[in-house]
């Protein structure tokens, strides 16, 4: 992991992750799920379901969701919003393609962890 400019971390190449996979990258604020759609779109949230804290990494991506793999709860990669009424949000953390390379918002990153 590297630092571009002062506000985007550089955390490597779009081809480190599978399509519809996941890599999680440590951060002061906790872990951080990447995820790769089939369409190559990037997203990231925090690695935590909003009903019992499951790992969303180890997820099946489907289209720009997340399956939990605790209880099957489908989490918006876009929103971090669970599927259905009142059910939870996981936070989301900026994240860009630059090129090939996948650059996460270092901002939020370290305000989350203050």
């Amino acid at each position: 992991m590297t630092m571009m400019q002062d506000e985007w971390l550089d955390i490597g190449q779009l081809d480190d992750i599978p399509r519809r996979g996941a890599r999680v990258v440590k951060s002061p604020a906790g872990d951080i799920a990447v995820f790769r759609t089939q369409d190559d779109a990037v997203f990231a949230l925090e690695d935590r379901c909003p009903h019992k804290g499951g790992p969303l990494s180890q997820g099946i991506v489907q289209g720009h969701a997340v399956n939990c793999p605790l209880h099957n709860w489908l989490i918006s990669l876009e929103t971090g919003a669970a599927q259905g009424a009142d059910q939870g949000c996981t936070k989301t953390v900026p994240v860009k393609l630059q090129g090939s390379r996948i650059l996460l918002g270092l901002a939020a990153l370290l305000a989350r962890a203050a």
